[in-house]
């Protein structure tokens, strides 16, 4: 699309245009005209914005690095009396914060642990407790086993002494007996003592006889 517009020297105006109207090509170069300058503008103020921003990113930033430095305790020769104050005031203050927070981390660490001393506590007299009933058990079981035995075990059996033999005793009996009897007495020798009733009784008929 071509617009032409041309003036004579005498003041006469010419004007060509292709298809389109001149008014419509004119008002499209109006239009983009002013886009463009708007563009501009925005992009201008968009640039200042942006350098202003960077300005005072680049103060804090140099203002944050001196005070870093200042708690360092470097390049305090540029500080004043007030100025150390306050510096002194800010690392207190700081100080404060730390130590409370030590202490608050100790007192959780001492609470964990008597925490911990606790369940051990408790697992240590559920084992007591534990150790008390096995040993109460085996105590009842060894009373009841030796309860069951009774006198009749052959542990008990062996343990009572055996009867002695007698037989001098029931030998002088029978010849205190004779003698009573107005006989004299048998066979008085110590050897029939250890000899058993039956043989006594058979040496009695061989004398009678």
């Amino acid at each position: 699309e071509v617009a032409l517009i041309v003036f004579s020297t005498k003041g006469k105006l010419y004007e060509y245009s292709t298809d389109s109207c001149m008014d419509q090509i004119l008002e499209r170069y109006e239009r983009y005209c002013c886009e463009e300058r708007q563009l501009g503008v925005a992009d201008t103020e968009s640039q200042g914005s942006w350098t202003l921003e960077y300005t005072k990113l680049k103060s804090k930033i140099e203002v944050l690095q001196k005070n870093l430095r200042y708690l360092m305790g470097e390049d305090l020769e540029s500080l004043r009396l007030k100025e150390l104050q306050n510096l002194e005031q800010q690392l207190n203050n700081s100080l404060k914060h730390v130590r409370s927070r030590k202490n608050q981390l100790m007192h959780d660490s001492i609470s964990e642990l008597q925490k911990k001393e606790k369940v051990l506590q408790e697992q240590n007299n559920m084992l007591n407790k534990q150790l008390k009933e096995k040993e109460k058990a085996k105590t009842q079981q060894a009373q009841w086993e030796q309860q069951n035995l009774g006198p009749n075990s052959p542990s008990l059996q062996l343990s009572q002494p055996l009867p002695s033999l007698n037989i001098g005793g029931t030998y002088q009996t029978r010849s205190t007996r004779n003698q009573e009897e107005g006989g004299r007495p048998r066979h008085s020798n110590r050897t029939d003592a250890l000899m058993p009733p039956w043989m006594l009784t058979h040496m009695n008929n061989n004398s009678d006889d």
